[in-house]
């Protein structure tokens, strides 16, 4: 399956016609109904109160200005002023109710995106870079939420006071309301048309948002490695191109999304002309007055301006919809390892058995070809071969890390997809070569991920250790399970992280032990006190050890040679040389 979120991300989300993607944003507010419903109420009542004002104002020119009823004009005066408070009392609850839905909204959906990120496997990750998925986690979402707690309620309050105030201009007169709403009608073509091209613009704004993230991750990552080998000049071309683009994409989608404005406001200045001109020849003739004439241009400015905000509404509208496509297409992401239904139960002496696996990389050469072989219960068993070969390949498809490309992994007795994530993982301990570790201390890293031991206290975990001969490694550290792993193990040796790494695994108790270059930087005397462990473990627990350097495997039961996409059994270790030295397997 191909994760790749740049390349597979198109055509199926940007098609939605806009009501269709309004329609999956609100679905993101599900349980908000209630909170919804309020606010959609103070709006509706905020708007009317908007639009009663331009009528008192109108009345009250023509029936106590004219008149010089000074009474009635404080009179009415009072009244505006208590609509007037009350829409703003009306707006400012509505606005706090929709922050307070959006952070909520907010919340949920960045768990969602960190969630479907837990489902989903290593092909995912390796196809896609860590900082454009946090652009996604952090940024997307934090433009969905601004849209949905600041803009939509805007946004429809607008559209209810247009529609409001293009109603009324019609009931006032038919033929003036009618040559003030002409400009409106170019609006909406000129908008329908623009609408693909900005929404274009914000999802290229927002793709090179995620490769500049990307780049700075990668780059923050790798600094000592930039700084060992005086690369700095990498670093800074490398970020100048990245940087660059972005620039050169956000000024494009910034003039995307203001466009509409100036048009805007020159419609809303040719619509207010008209109903002056009209107006004034209509007063002339005795068919309007004064008043309907002002209240007339109090609603033109209902209509227009409310437009004139929602061109700017509708652009971060069109930011929100791409920073959503790319949100929503992650969610709907699937993992290609499922659980198989699988009730058969194999008869085999084997523990785990290769039976025509063939595997390949997304876009990649065939790694593994038609491979088969056993590994039985309780023995040691060493895979070796040159760099690039599958030996690590082969390890992560008994984990299933990765499922076969073809053919059958049958690991105690039952096909090993039919297995749940839990129970898979509290049968296997991968030790990898660069462990990985987490902010916290060593007691909290060597519990990871085991249920079992979380309860814990530390003179209970110590006993534990000592029960499984790993007590000694704690030596190792200066304060023993209290030590402090800080930024993914940096402070600490490479060494200190695979000792860390082994107790974690050796701790779970493991049917099936992997060790990837597990002691590669491991002083020796260390080595000698891991490798009395493992000879330590119960005796039904089968090793596989992945390694390049002899003496690891001198006292393997079986070797496996991997190379070209084959693996061939070299027996013992006095076999696996005589085959070296005839030259019947390359290395």
């Amino acid at each position: 399956m191909n994760y790749d979120l740049n390349k597979s991300m198109v055509n199926e989300f940007r098609r939605l016609p806009v009501i269709a993607s309004l329609r999956k944003l609100i679905g993101i507010i599900s349980g908000e109904h209630r909170n919804v419903i309020i606010a959609f109420t103070a709006i509706f009542l905020n708007a009317g109160l908007n639009l009663l004002g331009p009528y008192l104002v109108g009345y009250t020119i023509d029936n106590f200005v004219e008149t010089k009823n000074f009474h009635g004009i404080i009179l009415f005066a009072g009244i505006l002023l208590s609509v007037y408070v009350t829409a703003f009392i009306v707006n400012y609850a509505q606005m706090r109710m929709m922050g307070g839905i959006g952070q909520r909204m907010l919340f949920r959906l960045r768990n969602s995106v960190f969630d479907k990120l837990q489902e989903l496997p290593l092909d995912f990750f390796n196809q896609n870079k860590a900082g454009d998925l946090i652009s996604r986690i952090n940024n997307d979402t934090d433009k969905v939420n601004q849209f949905f707690s600041q803009s939509l309620m805007q946004f429809i309050g607008g559209l209810i006071t247009m529609t409001g105030a293009g109603i009324i201009l019609l009931l006032i007169n038919l033929p003036l309301g009618l040559a003030a709403l002409a400009p409106a009608l170019f609006l909406m073509i000129f908008t329908r048309s623009v609408s693909p091209w900005i929404r274009r613009k914000n999802e290229a704004s927002l793709k090179s948002l995620g490769n500049l993230s990307a780049e700075i991750q990668e780059s923050l990552a790798n600094f000592k490695v930039i700084v060992a080998f005086d690369r700095r000049d990498y670093f800074r071309r490398r970020f100048a191109e990245v940087n660059n683009d972005n620039y050169k994409k956000s000024v494009q989608a910034g003039i995307a999304n203001n466009i509409l404005t100036p048009v805007y406001t020159f419609a809303s200045n040719i619509g207010q002309l008209i109903v002056l001109s009209l107006g004034i020849w209509l007063i002339i003739k005795g068919q309007f007055t004064v008043g309907l004439l002002i209240s007339f241009i109090a609603y033109i400015s209902n209509f227009y301006n409310p437009l004139r905000q929602m061109a700017a509404l509708w652009a971060n509208f069109q930011l929100a919809l791409a920073a959503w496509d790319r949100i929503s297409y992650l969610l709907s992401l699937k993992s290609n390892l499922e659980i198989v239904e699988d009730r058969n139960t194999y008869r085999t002496s084997s523990f785990v058995q290769f039976k025509d696996v063939s595997f390949s990389y997304p876009n990649g050469k065939e790694v593994l070809h038609k491979v088969s072989f056993n590994l039985q219960r309780g023995k040691t068993y060493a895979f070796v071969g040159p760099t690039g070969g599958g030996k690590t390949t082969t390890a992560s498809l008994m984990a299933r890390l990765y499922d076969a490309t073809k053919g059958k992994i049958i690991f105690d007795g039952r096909d090993i997809r039919s297995y749940n994530p839990c129970e898979r993982a509290s049968k296997i301990g991968f030790i990898l070569q660069d462990p990985l570790l987490f902010s916290g201390t060593v007691r909290d890293n060597i519990l990871y991920g085991n249920p079992d031991c979380a309860g814990l206290t530390n003179g209970q975990l110590e006993k534990a250790l000592e029960e499984s001969q790993l007590a000694g490694l704690l030596k190792r550290f200066d304060s023993g399970l209290d030590t402090i792993i800080q930024n993914t193990g940096d402070g600490i040796s490479l060494g200190q992280k695979q000792i860390i790494a082994f107790m974690r695994a050796i701790l779970r108790k493991p049917d099936l032990l992997i060790l990837d270059e597990a002691t590669a930087n491991i002083d020796t005397v260390t080595e000698q006190q891991l490798e009395t462990i493992l000879k330590n473990l119960p005796a039904s627990t089968t090793r596989v050890i992945i390694a390049h350097r002899l003496n690891t495997i001198e006292n393997a039961d079986e070797i496996f040679f991997v190379n070209t996409g084959k693996i061939t059994a070299a027996g013992s270790f006095n076999e696996a040389l005589d085959m070296l030295m005839q030259g019947k397997v390359e290395s």
